[in-house]
């Protein structure tokens, strides 16, 4: 049973927040919504507006939790790499509200308060203007590549055209055992780490001191 009495909006963002968490994105609809708050449907129109303001609110919601996660290390590189993985983390860990942003478009929504911190954190290593702008991109296009590849649903894939059928099948010219380590399961979030940690090593070297708090 839903809570009816003093019913807000921000409760229906939230109960709206949990609903994609628990089942996912498809899970999301007014009429669903008002039976989990058990309240009639244009009660939930009437507090978050059209499905569309309900979503980018949802998107919010979850970005001011990303905002929180801590920035940790001792060093520029560190805390930059910490910034960085914040973004894939959170990403993987919230996945059904990923999928959602990605699906309405606010994905940059979602994923800002990541970006501002890893920003800073560039900043406070010593990178401004273009250098930063360089840095602060290319990092969050390795993110977002080895995102494409953790959030990707297996079971969809036909069995042929996984890489394990793939590289059993093919006729390239590499040994038997690179051919069966590429058709292996990988570590997909070890491979993540490696990847964005390369591309904050180009931008951030080990020598880096931080200039946080300088005039």
């Amino acid at each position: 049973m839903g809570k009816t009495a003093g019913l807000d909006r921000n409760d229906v963002v939230t109960a709206a927040l949990d609903l994609v968490e628990r089942e996912g994105p498809g899970a999301l609809t007014m009429r669903r919504l008002a039976t989990d708050l058990a309240v009639a449907t244009p009660t939930i129109y009437w507090h978050a507006g059209s499905r569309d303001e309900l979503v980018a609110e949802v998107v919010r919601a979850q970005s001011r939790r990303f905002a929180e996660r801590p920035v940790e290390g001792t060093t520029p590189r560190a805390r930059v790499l910490s910034a960085a993985m914040n973004m894939y983390l959170g990403s993987i860990e919230h996945r059904a509200i990923t999928s959602l942003a990605h699906q309405s478009g606010t994905a940059s929504v979602l994923a800002h308060p990541l970006e501002v911190a890893i920003v800073a954190e560039l900043e406070a290593a010593g990178l401004t203007g273009e250098a930063c702008a360089e840095a602060s991109r290319a990092i969050l296009m390795a993110i977002t590549g080895a995102l494409v590849l953790a959030l990707r649903d297996p079971s969809r894939i036909p069995a042929e055209h996984r890489p394990a059928n793939l590289w059993a099948g093919s006729d390239a010219a590499v040994s038997a055992e690179t051919r069966a380590a590429l058709g292996a399961e990988a570590d997909l979030d070890a491979i993540a780490r490696t990847t964005i940690s390369a591309v904050v090593d180009h931008f951030v070297p080990a020598r880096a001191r931080s200039r946080r708090g300088a005039a």
